[in-house]
């Protein structure tokens, strides 16, 4: 199991609700390698990125959570790969309590509620690795530390992992804490 500060690590992955075959094969794979790890798998609950992110994880015995926009399952009906479904009422502002949750976040593919998820994690300071996702670039051109790309699933969670870690070791008592800007 993937611990630091004595708790697991959770990487949340995000990306489109209604996904093609090949970002749903990055998704899967993403959730299988998060769960190897010993990492908490965390989406958005519903289809596409995060549905085959949860079956990934599930699949590969890790623990999957999903953070819902609707107040109950009629509303919001969870994908069955989850092992816990959060119902918050929060409709999008649910992304919020996706990412500031997270220790990394692995965004794949995705639309302007993708778009949100990053901008949110990189306002809050919680590293982002990027997998055929939105290039972006600042205002003032200079690179962003907090946010990655990576070609391949194993590589993109290694990355989150490693950057995960870095941000839980900053955390702790003495080592610094990342404010939001």
């Amino acid at each position: 199991m993937r611990e630091v500060n004595d708790r697991r690590l959770v990487i949340t992955v995000v990306g489109a609700g209604d996904a093609d075959d090949r970002l749903t094969a990055l998704a899967r794979e993403a959730g299988t390698e998060i769960a190897r790890a010993g990492a908490v798998l965390l989406c958005g609950g519903r289809g596409g990125v995060m549905a085959a992110a949860a079956r990934g994880a599930r699949e590969a015995g890790g623990l999957a959570v999903g953070v819902l926009p609707g107040a109950g399952r009629a509303e919001t009906p969870p994908d069955p790969h989850l092992h816990l479904a959060l119902f918050t009422g929060l409709g999008q502002a649910r992304n919020q309590v996706l990412v500031v949750s997270a220790d990394a976040v692995v965004g794949i593919g995705g639309g302007w509620g993708t778009l949100s998820e990053i901008g949110l994690a990189l306002k809050y300071r919680v590293p982002v690795v990027l997998m055929e996702s939105w290039e972006l670039v600042r205002p003032d051109g200079a690179a962003d530390p907090l946010l990655e790309r990576a070609a391949t699933a194993p590589e993109a969670v290694a990355r989150a992992l490693r950057a995960a870690e870095e941000r839980r070791a900053e955390e702790r008592p003495g080592g610094g804490t990342r404010a939001a800007t």
